[in-house]
């Protein structure tokens, strides 16, 4: 039995080169969705309700695919840090996180309408990061070098973003990077596909 084809919805080149990681073929989709959050929403639930928002617009497009979707947010005691967009807001959100704890959310939908039974299965899959106390020279040169403008937090840690952080606590090194390898490795095996 051959299986459906894979799409990855999203438009970020550090999924994708997660994603390839599996040896497995697939597809890419940018979703255009509006990632702001609701009113008093917590980033434990924006990240499921994005990823999953992500996921169902792009299966649209995809009929018989299935579609992997995923979103992350830094959460720094209740307060939401997005991807940056410019210097300025990266600038402001490393100052803000420097010398503390922060949690780096990962909500990850795995949607396969082909099936008789339709199989969807969101998660969140969370990354503590306690972050070193810096200065702003050492931030500006991170973010001169780096430009993480497009990561959550604006921490690129499989880049120079590493020396931001003292200690990271977690069971899945490629979920700080975006896309939670280990989670998703497990859904796909479930649905048959070929993955080590």
């Amino acid at each position: 039995m051959s299986l459906p084809p894979l799409v990855l919805a999203s438009s970020s080149i550090g999924r994708r080169e997660l994603l390839r990681r599996l040896g497995i073929v697939f597809v890419w989709k940018a979703p255009d969705i509006d990632e702001t959050p609701l009113p008093d929403e917590q980033a434990r639930d924006l990240v499921l309700r994005l990823s999953r928002e992500k996921a169902e617009q792009v299966a649209g497009d995809h009929p018989g695919a299935v579609v992997v979707a995923s979103d992350q947010v830094a959460d720094l005691n209740g307060r939401i840090f997005g991807k940056p967009g410019n210097r300025d807001t990266a600038m402001g959100q490393l100052l803000a996180m420097r010398g503390k704890t922060v949690h780096f959310h990962n909500g990850l939908t795995v949607l396969a309408l082909h099936r008789q039974t339709p199989h969807i299965t969101t998660e969140r899959i969370t990354v503590t990061v306690d972050y070193r106390q810096t200065d702003e020279a050492e931030i500006g040169r991170y973010l001169d070098r780096e430009q993480p403008w497009a990561c959550a937090g604006s921490l690129q840690s499989e880049a120079l973003g590493i020396t931001m952080v003292n200690r990271i606590h977690n069971d899945d090194p490629s979920a700080l990077i975006g896309l939670p390898l280990i989670a998703l490795s497990r859904r796909l095996r479930s649905l048959g596909y070929p993955v080590p």
